[in-house]
């Protein structure tokens, strides 16, 4: 029987971090983006406003440093590892993250079959993110749905891994969800809570908690 493993990226598969901060660091404006990351937790402004505000602040960004930029992030232990298992189960992987495309995308040479993030301009930028072209946490839903249907499966076999409020209504939709560093707001949805730097154990208790 195939199964779908539905993986949030930031805070989850990244640990203790996000994508925007991983890239503001390297281009030193960790502060900027950050004062972005409070407004929209706050919901002071939307996901295409935020995807703006960064894209403004990288316009020096070139993707050979994207792309260090993500080997040099802080990923969760074992995350290849986690992938190959599935592929060699028969299973599938999707990774859905609000997150840029241009540094999500290297996801898929760490073994992960589908990952839809937000689509950016090209590197150097040149042009601001379309509004539309930028995920929402309810967007999340769409893709999982789409993915989940043409595998031809049904949501008991899937099981969606999230750490915060961008995954709550995947988390509402799904019967099998597992946070894994997780906010309250998560955690409170969860039907299991993992906290560690260890994918494969969190990937294991989902295992052995939903099948």
């Amino acid at each position: 029987m195939s199964r779908l493993h539905i993986f949030d990226m930031d805070g989850t598969l990244l640990h203790g971090s996000t994508a925007s901060l991983e890239i503001a660091r390297a281009l030193d404006c960790v502060p900027q983006v950050n004062a972005l990351e409070v407004q929209f937790a706050q919901g002071d402004i939307t996901t295409a406003q935020f995807a703006a505000g960064v894209c403004a602040l990288w316009q020096s960004l070139t993707v050979e440093q994207a792309a260090q930029v993500f080997a040099a992030s802080p990923w969760m232990q074992q995350l290849p590892q986690v992938f190959a298992d599935i592929r060699l189960r028969g299973e599938h992987s999707l990774v859905i993250t609000l997150s840029p495309d241009f540094y999500a995308n290297h996801l898929l040479a760490q073994g992960a079959d589908r990952v839809v993030g937000s689509i950016f301009p090209a590197l150097p930028f040149r042009t601001l993110p379309l509004p539309e072209n930028i995920l929402t946490p309810e967007d999340k839903i769409t893709h999982a749905t789409a993915f989940i249907e043409q595998l031809q499966l049904s949501t008991e076999q899937c099981v969606a891994y999230g750490d915060s409020g961008s995954d709550i209504p995947l988390f509402q939709m799904m019967q099998n969800t597992l946070a894994i560093n997780g906010s309250a707001s998560i955690v409170s949805l969860a039907k299991v809570s993992y906290q560690g730097d260890n994918l494969w154990d969190a990937y294991q208790l989902a295992r052995s908690s939903f099948w």
